[in-house]
């Protein structure tokens, strides 16, 4: 190994992780340093050490590696992983130690601008493209759909290279192992259990609020002969949803909006669903969201809310997330949701965790954007593509370690006389493949 750029870079690192470097690093000089075997951090440019000089942590390197200045040679899941773990395992050994910066001298910051000025990196560089800085106050209408359209709009070619043919966006309900069982039938599993337990069959009316690209709207229409109005601030998503229920003559069942769900009105429905939506709410809107949707709801209706969950001081996701995928985006621990529907009026009668389902979804998209990769930077250029690649490592391991969920609950709103109509057991619920489909295989099933 070469003792040179990536040995000063070592000697800087190594005491924020117990003083041990949890990846391998190599420079640009071409020096080495780190152990063997492990995930290499490839830094292209002195621009990388700018990056997270000037931001710290998780923003510093996911702007260098999104500018390309900062590679990962091997899983850069695996590297994720190692760097949180060894920063954990630092962390849990010196108590009262709240992040790395806390833990820098004047020494430590002396050689680290050394480094910089030696580099020519001390000037501060300019955030990749693709970041997103919002103004004015929190979950206005114009906010929020400026949000929505920074993520959901990007291109419906993006999610059509990386998405089941439904254009599915939310967590998969994963019921086999067969290797020929795939997202696309984990997706179908999942909108079946949600119609399922919400007790769409023909003559119901579904209210579907942030229908995307409107996968569960169809399939209630299509497989259960339910009613469905659906809503959506994407325009991208409105158009597609749109051309899909004209293809498949479902026009009679199925009207999708651009809404706010706050210009919501009409009712009662018969069901609500909101498929990983209310995360865009926002903390202080969420009591006012939940009370609405008690409105809504015709007695003895059911809501079927799913949705990420989160702890900790991060509640959008962490600064990568809140700066380039969605930011204003609130995560709560699930339990003070059901506290919020509770509140509303609504009777919870079922929590259901399903955070392994995403690392099992998440990972079918990693392998599609990996398998496509070449058409996704034809359709949103590297850049972006190179967030997405990092936004679906990162997801993938949040849930994975638990310190992401996401769980479906499904609430009932009692008559006065406080009757449900709910059955008093899950019977049902769970997806079971009619006679026709237990005759094809999983890939041929509906679609």
């Amino acid at each position: 190994m070469t003792s040179d750029v990536a040995d000063a870079i070592a000697e800087l690192v190594a005491p924020m992780f117990g003083g041990r470097l949890p990846v391998a690093i190599r420079a640009w000089d071409g020096s080495s340093a780190g152990p063997d075997g492990a995930p290499v951090a490839v830094l292209n440019s002195p621009r990388a050490l700018a990056h997270i000089a000037w931001a710290p942590g998780e923003l510093g390197m996911a702007r260098a590696y999104i500018a390309g200045d900062l590679d990962v040679e091997g899983d850069i899941a695996a590297g994720l992983s190692a760097v949180w773990d060894a920063r954990r395992e630092a962390l849990r050994r010196r108590p009262g130690t709240a992040s790395p910066r806390s833990r820098l001298d004047a020494r430590t910051v002396l050689a680290g601008l050394r480094l910089l000025a030696g580099n020519g990196a001390l000037r501060r560089p300019a955030p990749p493209d693709g970041e997103l800085r919002l103004r004015g106050r929190l979950h206005t209408k114009r906010r929020d759909a400026a949000v929505i359209h920074h993520h959901y709009d990007v291109s419906n070619t993006l999610y059509s290279l990386l998405l089941d043919e439904n254009m599915a966006y939310s967590c998969g309900y994963w019921t086999s192992d067969d290797p020929a069982y795939d997202v696309a039938d984990s997706q179908r599993d999942k909108l079946d259990m949600i119609c399922r337990k919400l007790g769409l069959a023909p003559g119901k009316h579904l209210l579907d609020v942030g229908c995307g690209w409107g996968a569960l709207s169809i399939h209630a229409a299509r497989e259960y002969g339910a009613r469905v109005t659906g809503i959506t601030i994407s325009a991208e998503q409105l158009a597609f949803a749109t051309a899909r229920v004209d293809e498949l003559d479902l026009g009679h069942l199925v009207d999708v909006r651009l809404l706010d769900y706050r210009d919501l009105a009409g009712g009662p429905y018969d069901a609500i669903s909101v498929i990983e939506m209310g995360e865009h709410v926002g903390k202080g809107n969420y009591p006012a969201f939940a009370a609405s949707l008690h409105g809504l709801l015709a007695d003895e209706g059911r809501l079927l809310v799913q949705q990420m969950s989160r702890s900790g001081s991060h509640p959008g996701g962490g600064p990568f997330i809140e700066r380039y995928i969605t930011p204003d985006m609130h995560m709560r621990p699930v339990h003070e949701t059901i506290a919020i529907l509770a509140a509303a009026g609504f009777e919870v009668r079922d929590v259901h965790a399903m955070r392994e389902h995403y690392v099992h979804t998440v990972a079918a998209w990693q392998r599609q954007l990996d398998r496509r990769w070449d058409e996704v930077v034809a359709a949103v250029g590297v850049t972006q593509a190179r967030v997405w690649r990092l936004y679906l490592a990162g997801g993938a391991l949040a849930f994975a370690e638990n310190r992401m969920g996401v769980d479906q609950i499904l609430s009932v709103k009692p008559t006065s006389a406080g009757i449900s109509g709910m059955p008093p057991t899950r019977t049902g619920w769970e997806p079971s493949p009619s006679p026709a489909q237990r005759r094809r295989t999983p890939r041929e099933r509906v679609r």
